[in-house]
């Protein structure tokens, strides 16, 4: 009986030893995601300036022209952002202020700030939420679905990590996203965004990656619609730079006093 116990014992010690490493082995999804924020964004204060491109049917539709200065909150690492407008013409100087997660637009034609919405379209298929910059892992929980081989932007096979982020926050920008991260370089690749409904909203491709700040940062996203595939905007993202945001311009009393430098 005591061999029997013994040889069982065993049985059982090895079955725990192999799923313990099983486990082990899993990657941990939300830090996937959190190793993916650090390569869309660096962890301290810069600037960069988006151009968006909007496209019907192959043809140039409108295009505008952001300038952006972006500063991670000491306590939580999510960023806040101001953003001026530098073109077209119509919209020179108007600012948009993302501080925690109240987004306000000012036009200094009326001098007056409105709150609006992450959600609400700003060009093409490019929305407010998707211009400013975001830590994703703060905004979403996340769940590996899957290993898999995926097409990227440049139609090359990568082998990704396949996962799912459920928001924790009905005031960030999409209910849901998938999204498939490089397993060798933890590169974000293509994401889906979702509303509440599970309606496909748009699909995006990360590409052309590029050194700035210290790291390989994508320097280009093409976002097409969810419905119509003949629908695309291109966010291209230039001229990065370290450089001090003070706090005094992340405050919306202050957004009628800014002057770009």
């Amino acid at each position: 009986m005591s061999k029997k116990m013994g040889a069982d014992g065993c049985i059982t010690l090895l079955f725990t030893l192999i799923l313990a490493s099983a486990v082990a082995a899993t990657p941990d999804a939300q830090q996937i995601l959190a190793a993916s924020d650090g390569i869309r964004n660096p962890g301290k204060p810069f600037g960069l300036t988006t151009t968006l491109i909007e496209y019907r049917n192959g043809k140039q539709t409108d295009s505008n022209t952001l300038q952006i200065y972006a500063k991670p909150r000491s306590e939580s690492g999510q960023f806040q952002n101001l953003i001026r407008f530098v073109a077209p013409a119509r919209d020179v100087n108007k600012l948009m202020l993302k501080s925690g997660n109240d987004l306000w637009f000012y036009d200094p034609s009326s001098k007056a700030s409105v709150r609006i919405s992450p959600q609400q379209r700003l060009l093409g298929q490019s929305a407010n939420g998707d211009v400013v910059s975001v830590n994703l892992a703060n905004d979403y929980h996340a769940t590996l679905l899957a290993d898999e081989d995926i097409q990227d932007g440049d139609r090359q096979s990568r082998h990704c990590y396949k996962l799912v982020l459920a928001s924790v926050s009905p005031e960030v920008t999409y209910h849901h996203i998938e999204m498939w991260i490089d397993t060798g370089n933890t590169r974000p690749l293509k994401a889906r965004f979702y509303s509440e409904s599970g309606r496909l909203l748009k699909t995006a491709y990360y590409r052309r990656y590029e050194t700035h700040l210290g790291a390989e940062r994508p320097t280009e996203t093409i976002i097409i619609d969810g419905l119509d595939p003949n629908w695309v905007t291109v966010m291209r993202y230039s001229d990065y730079s370290w450089r001090e945001v003070p706090d005094s311009w992340l405050q919306r009393e202050y957004l009628p006093r800014f002057r770009p430098e």
